[in-house]
């Protein structure tokens, strides 16, 4: 899990990004997996955006490879109201990105890729600290008092010697 204090600049990334091109309508910092890392998508269901931004990063994935391309880099998608980007933003994850159709799509894409590697350096940073550090053990909870254990043990008999040990 990713410290507060990544989250929160991954999370001001995304803002500040928003600013920077007032077309956008949404972004959003997912794993390749499909979990939701920060997002910033008023009205948009992060989860399901980045569901549907894993399954087509693993098509583009596979078209950019099997054409010779190299890896992947970015995806565009242009709806009849506006645009989907997804880029690459480190190792693991990716920044998507929604935009009204009126966007500079040369612009969308320079600001895309300078956050997309942000987000990346960002992530991969915390990564590589989360490697370094110890992992974190739970502590052990103190064990549950049953009836047994409040019991008072009974007093111990003298052993006396039976009859036939005489």
């Amino acid at each position: 899990m990713l410290p507060e204090s990544d989250l929160a600049a991954v999370v001001d990334e995304l803002r500040r990004l928003r600013t920077r091109v007032p077309q956008l309508t949404g972004a959003l910092a997912a794993g390749v997996d499909g979990l939701v890392v920060a997002h910033d998508t008023p009205g948009i269901d992060p989860d399901g955006l980045a569901a549907l931004t894993a399954a087509s990063l693993g098509v583009a994935v596979r078209l950019a490879d099997a054409t010779g391309n190299g890896g992947f880099r970015e995806l565009l998608v242009r709806g009849e109201r506006g645009y989907v980007a997804t880029y690459a933003a480190g190792r693991t994850a990716v920044l998507t990105l929604l935009a009204q159709d009126r966007v500079n799509v040369g612009r969308l894409h320079l600001e895309g890729r300078r956050a997309g590697a942000r987000v990346g350096e960002l992530l991969d940073a915390a990564e590589a600290e989360a490697r370094r550090r110890p992992p974190e053990r739970p502590a052990r909870p103190a064990p549950a008092r049953t009836r047994a254990a409040t019991r008072t043990p009974r007093a111990t008999v003298t052993e006396t010697p039976t009859a036939t040990e005489r």
